[in-house]
């Protein structure tokens, strides 16, 4: 079994579930490109460079159609893995699951337009208050391949995906709300979608007794 975790985690935030899953798998848990104790980037990563490096781990670990259990930005790369060779996941696990292309609202439309407008007269260094602070706190090489993975939207890789694919979302998740997994559920043909009441982004951590209980009864039917 693999754990992908989120953008700026580890897979330490996995912890709940990789004492609860050892009991019935081996359990990995790596650390990805730019993370944890992996931090060291060389050059600005793609979402195929992070793939790349997934499919690495795996062939060094000798691990065979592992499950995959992916948060967020793992499910990125999950997705776009299992879209392009249905053969190296078996189950798979989306928690959270970023890479859609989002809504477009007023605010975010007001902001974008206040920003190219600004852009072309002030140095984008002044320009911080319309990044993040997640992302201002990025070093220029994270920030580089930051940009070169939100660009990229998989929406139109969700049908060529052919493992069993179980959704799971908390109802409070602002960083990817349910529409997006109703969305995902509509792409990924014959998908599960469950909805974690009371949690958020990271709903196995907020539940994690729920969480590992319905990935487990997925895992096992």
């Amino acid at each position: 079994m693999l754990f992908l975790h989120g953008y700026l985690s580890s897979g330490k935030s996995f912890s709940y579930q990789t004492r609860f899953f050892e009991r019935d798998f081996n359990v990995f848990a790596p650390d990805l490109k730019g993370f944890g104790t992996n931090a060291d980037m060389p050059y600005p990563y793609s979402l195929d460079d992070y793939v790349s490096e997934v499919k690495e781990y795996v062939y060094v670990k000798g691990l065979k159609n592992p499950h995959v259990i992916a948060h967020s930005f793992g499910a990125r790369i999950a997705i776009k893995a299992a879209s392009s060779d249905s053969g190296f996941f078996g189950k798979m696990v989306l928690t959270g699951a970023a890479g859609l292309k989002p809504k477009n609202t007023l605010k975010k439309a007001v902001k974008k337009t206040a920003f190219n407008v600004l852009k072309t007269f002030i140095p984008r260094e002044k320009l911080s208050k319309f990044y993040s602070s997640d992302y201002n706190a990025l070093s220029a090489v994270m920030k580089e391949s930051f940009k070169l993975i939100v660009s990229e939207h998989l929406d139109d890789r969700l049908k060529y995906i052919k493992n069993p694919t179980l959704l799971v979302f908390g109802d409070k998740d602002r960083e990817t709300p349910l529409y997006m997994a109703k969305r995902l559920k509509a792409g990924i043909g014959g998908s599960r979608l469950t909805v974690i009441s009371g949690a958020g982004h990271f709903c196995f951590i907020d539940k994690p007794n729920k969480f590992n209980m319905e990935v487990k009864e997925f895992l096992l039917s």
